[in-house]
């Protein structure tokens, strides 16, 4: 039987999901549920059902895990609780800061509900964290750096978004190459946030809005903008289509450590992704963590989870018989 995927939210990501999840023979998608007129809404999968966003209750016997798309900055703390009160559910929030807050209110959702729920699931965090995990416990004397970039950061980008006054806008995520190489080197730098990264932000700002007023707001923005150096750029909407519409991203997660009795060798371990589409990859680390929580569900399973709760081999359609044999 087929794993029963609804996706909430048909923006970048969810899209992102529903091609996933054609990749995937053992997940079927079940439903789109969107905020948008349903009616009005067109889906690339022939024969599912759209709904509205206000109508999910009544599909709790119809899905097996949710899958919610929505931004981390206002979306995702009221829906995702919300959702796990009804379903096992995956989501991506991002605003590193806040994960122990969402966390407790995802968790107490879950637990009364009886469902699992895996938050913060994506590249970062998600894969990178999964890195840092490792190499930290591997390398225990050593220092970790991740550097994202560059490209375009969604979180960020929907946080502009939603800054009065805007109509569109991209943000980019970009490396401080000087920094990237103190890293590799071995020197194991002291290096501030500001130092790490620039974020480029271009915005297209809707007809008679205070210009000044936006870029301040975007540029103090707290956990998103305001410990980085950030340049605003106001354009116009066919730019931002000529020259933004693509979504590329990617970064590198480094650790640096010393072993042997006086730490006389070094060693770096890297971990680094380079991505044509942040949403779809983000997408298919979304659809893969679906299937676990699923089968961590039937297993018995309940509350909040992160990807560091979860078991490798259930992110993967094969067998414990065919992992051992073709991937250990």
């Amino acid at each position: 039987m087929s794993i029963r995927i609804g996706i909430f939210g048909y923006g970048n990501l969810g899209r992102g999901v529903e091609a996933a999840i054609r990749q995937n023979p053992d997940l079927e998608l079940a439903a789109v549920f969107t905020r948008r007129d349903p009616v009005a809404l067109k889906i690339a999968t022939p024969g599912v059902p759209v709904a509205s966003a206000d109508d999910v209750s009544a599909w709790t016997d119809r899905i097996d895990v949710m899958v919610i798309c929505g931004g981390s900055a206002t979306d995702l703390p009221t829906q995702t609780p919300a959702l796990a009160s009804m379903f096992n559910v995956i989501d991506s929030f991002d605003t590193h800061a806040k994960i122990p807050e969402h966390f407790a209110a995802v968790d107490a959702a879950a637990q009364a509900s009886g469902k699992v729920g895996i938050i913060s699931v994506g590249w970062d965090p998600g894969m990178f964290s999964l890195n840092r995990l490792y190499a930290s416990s591997i390398l225990v004397d050593g220092r970790d750096y991740t550097f994202w970039g560059k490209g375009v950061s969604q979180g960020h980008s929907d946080a502009i978004r939603r800054v009065k006054g805007v109509r569109d806008g991209k943000q980019y995520t970009i490396p401080v190459e000087a920094a990237l190489d103190a890293v590799r080197s071995g020197t194991n730098p002291d290096l501030t946030t500001r130092e790490k990264h620039t974020r480029e932000c271009f915005v297209v700002a809707e007809e008679g809005a205070d210009r000044a007023k936006i870029e301040e707001e975007i540029k103090s923005m707290p956990n998103y903008f305001a410990d980085y150096d950030t340049t605003v750029h106001f354009i116009t909407e066919a730019e931002l289509r000529e020259k933004h519409s693509g979504i590329p991203h990617g970064g590198f997660v480094i650790r640096t450590g010393k072993t042997g009795l006086s730490g006389e060798h070094k060693h770096v371990i890297e971990y680094s992704l380079k991505l044509d589409s942040n949403p779809e990859f983000t997408a298919s680390v979304l659809v893969a963590y679906a299937r676990a929580a699923y089968r961590m569900a039937q297993a018995g399973d309940k509350g909040c989870k992160t990807v560091f709760d979860v078991a490798p081999a259930l992110l993967s359609a094969k067998s414990g018989e065919e992992l051992r044999k073709t991937m250990l």
